[in-house]
């Protein structure tokens, strides 16, 4: 396989070892060097597939500190992968710092597909696919997790979220605490033996777990039906707006107007202008 002196965005296996391109294996056994997250970790899948390249680590502690270093090997012809311990670099892993680095310093990145653990998740979940969010974890700390679940609460996407066994049930807590109601999808130990989806609330999350605590393990991918508004969550405001445009065009292209400014469903907002104005 002839490549180019790069860097190789490289995604690996979320779970089930066979999840890898014949082209990334390619990639891994044709660089010169693979920047792993954790060289140890990294090694059991290059054993398992037979490849001997060589592998140095990149990692959140050394990265802004290496990125240059990897400048210097591409430009003078390096081949370069870079991994992370599973799915895509970069989706809640290291290598922004680098990838932005070889950019400004005009070096070539080629990014190859494969697993994500949102994508695989969401593709399974049977919530809205055709708009989305990925959000990363959620804050340690309660008070910076409940504001950033109120400040998204309106969303009307689907919102994807990474969480670790140990602090899932304080996501679903603060959850709980804001959008109670809210439609959850939860799934765990993807493409493994015990992948599981779990469908519910907030609360009906917490009581499974609590009557199946063996099944809080494994890496988790929590997902929240977006925001969707009834005729409950017009606001005064919105209601004002719209009978305000309504007076001065047709209620149609009011409706549409209000849906922008305020975020709601336009449908909503003509249904309800020709029932009450």
């Amino acid at each position: 396989m002839d490549l180019i002196p790069a860097l190789y965005v490289v995604p690996t296996p979320i779970g089930n070892l066979e999840d890898i391109s014949q082209r990334a294996l390619n990639v891994l056994e044709n660089v010169d060097l693979i920047a792993c997250e954790d060289t140890r970790h990294s090694g059991k899948l290059l054993s398992h597939y037979g490849i001997t390249t060589k592998t140095t680590a990149l990692h959140d502690h050394n990265e802004k500190q290496r990125a240059s270093w990897f400048v210097e090997q591409i430009r003078a012809g390096l081949k370069v992968a870079l991994i992370s311990d599973a799915g895509t670099p970069l989706i809640s892993d290291p290598g922004y710092h680098l990838v932005n680095t070889l950019r400004e310093a005009q070096q070539k990145v080629i990014p190859l597909p494969g697993a994500s653990a949102m994508i695989t998740a969401l593709s399974g979940s049977g919530l809205p696919s055709d708009r989305f969010s990925f959000e990363g974890f959620l804050p340690a700390k309660e008070k910076a997790r409940l504001e950033l679940i109120s400040q998204l609460s309106q969303d009307p996407r689907t919102l994807i979220f990474y969480e670790s066994p140990r602090r899932i049930i304080f996501a679903l807590t603060a959850i709980n605490q804001v959008i109670p109601e809210r439609e959850l999808v939860l799934a765990r130990e993807l493409t493994k033996t015990f992948e599981t989806f779990h469908r519910g609330n907030a609360s009906e999350l917490i009581s499974f777990f609590e009557q199946f605590p063996e099944q809080q393990k494994g890496e988790m991918v929590l997902m929240v039906k977006g925001y969707r508004a009834s005729g409950d969550d017009l606001s005064v405001k919105a209601i004002a707006t719209l009978e305000l445009l309504a007076a001065e065009m047709p209620l149609k292209k009011a409706a549409a107007i209000t849906a922008q400014i305020f975020n709601l469903k336009k449908n909503l907002l003509y249904k309800y202008g020709l029932e009450h104005f």
